[in-house]
């Protein structure tokens, strides 16, 4: 390794010169109380920015102890290091120094949920954050000796600031990491306590707008407050200290394992308690107004996506006997209708190991959902292929332990399968459960359930590895993200938009590279999607992220990947237009 001296004669000798000659700096630096990384250099300065990592000694941080050796905490300290090293930034370096991106700083920090992050790893005796840098020029040439003071002055003390505890104000990151300690603590009490969500009282659900996922904030805010009823309480596994003192638990609606009914009128609040559900798989900031949501982990929301791909899916236990005879054993189309890609959202969730489906009738295929007692005496179920959802969903909750919530605005005939309704009034919950069985008590649906058969499990679908190509052009590998909702695989472009519980994109490039990895070390024309996914997870449990850049080169790290769940994993597959997939029938395994 170099010293820094080095690096000053560097950047002095090539001022002025072609910017490619910036590759003379790549490797690493001593500095007196840092090291300087230069992974890889841009081509240009209008091209990606370079990656850089400046690491410090673990005892220089001043990081407590204790926090180090608790995955949670771990995982939540290197989400909070993460964003202080982006306010560092913000408040001393990453302005413009040149042509292009010249000069800008940034690095991959999060959102409201916090997601385990490559942007900053805690080593044995390191502390290392990972950036993204624009290296100095005017046109295509080298600034030298701007380059001298990004590098080595701006770098190591922004990097300082973010990652040492003496510059965070006073209990903050032992705050911060409690709070994300106590959210996963709670979900792991879920299922023990017969629960699939908890909403604590005081909750803020509503965002800002449709554009922000921050809180919304003012005098329009309606703090969550529980009903009797389904009020539960919960133990914490660090203290919080409320207006009448310290408390070691937490006050909030229970949402039961079942069949659960969110009603009310438009407006009120169905579909933002909804939202709140399906994000809070991952634990929040503080202050988020979420902080104390939580929903157990394996929760999926489902939607219809007209126009999805969808690869040997058996969804015959929602429809069946299309016309022409066209079996729906192994459903394949390249352009699926509104209730053909329902019922594949399902079959796949359930398929990846799905507890709880989420579904909102705003963004459901009405047919799917129901069929009432006038449209069933009009149309002859003989000649209707659909079983609707309210026929199954019972059914999978009785039969195989799936709980649902559903919301619902205009369908009264769920009040006769549901076992808990929630209604919603200004953004307020009330318990509705009996009045809603008085109603159909009193009011008698006068539809048949149409389910032909019980219900039974999918067989589970095998990914072929040749239906995998992540090259382009003269690239092996070529995988990016496009924002949130694209993903940019070899040739293919997968469109994520109906994923709604992708909430960062730096999970979709991560998903990229998870699914190129899985391709090339587990595919091997036996192993389920399951099984893949599964030896996934062992694998990132193991190593971290840094598994999925997929050039491993020495020394190169990814500083922008966020782990993404298997079943947005398991998403980006099934919409990959290219993917094929053969059954595993009962008798094979």
């Amino acid at each position: 390794m170099r010293d820094a001296e080095s690096l000053l004669q560097t950047l002095r000798r090539i001022d002025g010169r072609g910017y490619k000659a910036y590759r003379d700096i790549r490797g690493g630096y001593q500095f007196e109380d840092a090291e300087l990384h230069v992974d890889h250099v841009q081509g240009d300065p209008f091209a990606a920015p370079s990656r850089l990592r400046v690491r410090i000694p673990l005892e220089r941080t001043g990081l407590p102890d204790d926090l180090l050796g608790r995955p949670v905490a771990r995982m939540a300290l290197c989400d909070l290091l993460a964003r202080r090293v982006h306010e560092a930034i913000g408040r001393g370096g990453g302005g413009r120094r040149g042509s292009g991106k010249s000069g800008i700083i940034s690095v991959d920090a999060g959102g409201q949920e916090v997601l385990a992050r490559s942007a900053v790893v805690l080593g044995g005796d390191f502390a290392e954050v990972r950036l993204q840098v624009g290296l100095p020029a005017a046109g295509r040439r080298v600034l030298g000796r701007e380059a001298e003071a990004l590098l080595i002055d701006d770098l190591p003390r922004i990097s300082a600031r973010g990652l040492c505890a003496e510059a965070h104000e006073h209990g903050s990151l032992r705050d911060f990491v409690h709070c994300v300690e106590n959210q996963e603590h709670l979900r792991g009490q879920l299922a023990g306590m017969g629960l699939l969500a908890f909403v604590g009282d005081g909750a803020v659900l509503p965002r800002e707008s449709g554009a922000s996922d921050r809180p919304l904030r003012g005098g329009e805010v309606v703090p969550w407050e529980s009903p009797e009823s389904l009020r539960v309480e919960i133990p914490l596994l660090h203290p919080i200290e409320t207006a009448h003192g310290s408390r070691d638990t937490r006050m909030g609606t229970g949402l039961p394992l079942g069949v659960n009914l969110v009603v009310g009128g438009g407006y009120h609040g169905k579909s933002t308690l909804l939202q709140a559900l399906e994000r809070c798989v991952y634990p929040h900031v503080p202050d988020d107004g979420r902080e104390w949501v939580v929903t157990a982990k394996d929760s999926v929301k489902i939607r219809a996506e007209d126009g999805r791909r969808v690869a040997s899916v058996d969804i015959a236990v929602f429809i069946r006997d299309l016309p022409g005879g066209r079996s729906t054993d192994a459903f394949t189309s390249d352009d699926a209708s509104g209730s053909t890609s329902q019922a594949a959202n399902i079959v796949e969730a359930l398929e990846c190991g799905a507890v709880g489906l989420l579904l909102d009738e705003d963004t459901s295929a009405t047919n799917f959902m129901v069929r009432d007692a006038r449209m069933q005496a009009l149309v002859h179920k003989r000649d209707e292929p659909i079983t609707p959802f309210l026929d199954r969903v019972r059914e999978l909750y009785e039969g195989a332990g799936v709980s649902s919530v559903l919301v619902m605005g205009g369908c009264g005939d769920y009040f006769d399968v549901a076992d808990t309704v929630i209604g919603m009034r200004d953004y307020r919950p009330y318990d509705a459960t009996q009045e809603a069985r008085e109603v159909a008590a009193r009011h008698p649906s006068e539809r048949r359930k149409e389910a032909p058969a019980p219900l039974q499990a999918a067989a589970p679908r095998v990914p072929l590895a040749e239906s995998f190509d992540a090259s382009r052009g003269r690239r092996e590998v070529k995988i990016d993200a496009k924002g949130l909702d694209l993903l940019l695989y070899g040739r293919e472009a997968i469109e994520l938009r109906g994923v709604e519980q992708l909430v960062d994109p730096s999970q979709t490039r991560a998903i990229g590279n998870a699914i190129h990895l899985a391709s090339r070390r587990w595919m091997n024309g036996e192993r389920t999607l399951l099984e893949v996914l599964e030896a996934l997870e062992a694998l990132l449990d193991d190593e971290g992220l840094d598994v999925l850049d997929p050039f491993h080169e020495p020394g190169r790290h990814p500083g922008n990947l966020a782990r993404p769940r298997r079943f947005e994993v398991a998403a980006a597959i099934n919409r990959l237009r290219s993917v094929r997939m053969r059954q595993r029938r009962e008798e094979e395994h």
